[in-house]
């Protein structure tokens, strides 16, 4: 997402035009998850003006639509892949494609994955992300889709809930949160050159910073190792995302001095954590 009703006059200018927020959001972060592809496939022009918007180093990580990968769980759904691939072709190799499961999406399933990700198109980087308790604590299933994975050049996304977890909820927001989000164990292993990770903190900006300092040392080696990772920060109420996003990525440039800088937001009102 690029927009969120506390941002504007925070992190984006105030009543700027819908057409104008990815533009603005892309001053802030370099790369954005498509979550809205999920329940609707956006219209080709939609996409195109996407692409117009963002510079040819943003990323957009787009989620597979739910009628593919958990209505029909990738059978007979190439008409709508066919559709899918054309609405998102204007973002070029700018687009990953994310193909999150659902919990009931075990080890008996990765077979049917297997197929799948070999006839997505070769030119487009994908990443899967699973949510099966036994891909994260039984050995054989945890071999069986890196196998899968690894074989299709497809990263495993890790989407890591342990410190939102590690306390009851506070908030509104961290409760229906609590309802909704798995509870995984973390998984911090690279299978291809790009990984990607997928961070849920508190709606406590230092909780948040705190529970995220194991991933400094991983980002950092990735890096050091010549990976190119993608950060994805969230929170509960995802109020200060883009600050504590690129928090992270000045945590993580302070180690390693030679990556490359956030690109500088247009001026709004100024934004704090505290």
């Amino acid at each position: 997402m690029w927009t969120h009703k506390a941002w504007p006059g925070r992190f984006l200018p105030p009543s700027l035009p819908a057409k104008e927020r990815l533009r603005a959001y892309a001053g802030w972060c370099n790369a954005v998850e498509g979550n809205t592809t999920f329940y609707a496939t956006p219209a080709r022009d939609t996409v195109a003006t996407w692409a117009q918007q963002t510079g040819p180093g943003f990323r957009f990580v787009v989620k597979l639509p739910k009628v593919v990968t958990h209505e029909r769980r990738f059978a007979g759904v190439e008409v709508e892949m066919r559709a899918f691939l054309d609405a998102i072709e204007p973002l070029g190799d700018r687009a990953v494609l994310w193909t999150q499961l659902p919990g009931s999406f075990g080890p008996g399933d990765v077979d049917a994955l297997a197929r799948f990700l070999r006839r997505l198109p070769a030119e487009l980087r994908r990443a899967v992300e699973v949510r099966h308790p036994a891909f994260f604590t039984d050995t054989g299933a945890t071999s069986l889709l890196e196998g899968v994975l690894a074989g299709a050049d497809a990263e495993w996304v890790p989407f890591d809930t342990t410190v939102f977890f590690r306390s009851p909820p506070v908030s509104e927001a961290e409760q229906e949160t609590w309802a909704k989000k798995p509870r995984l164990p973390r998984r911090t292993r690279a299978l291809t050159g790009h990984p990607i990770i997928r961070y849920l903190g508190r709606d406590s900006a230092e909780e948040t910073i705190e529970g995220w300092q194991p991933w400094l040392e991983v980002v950092t080696g990735w890096l050091r190792e010549g990976r190119a990772p993608t950060v994805f920060v969230h929170t509960p109420d995802n109020a200060d995302a883009p600050a504590l996003a690129r928090r992270f990525h000045d945590e993580v440039r302070a180690r390693v001095p030679g990556l490359e800088a956030l690109p500088e937001p247009e001026p709004v009102e100024p934004a704090t954590l505290f």
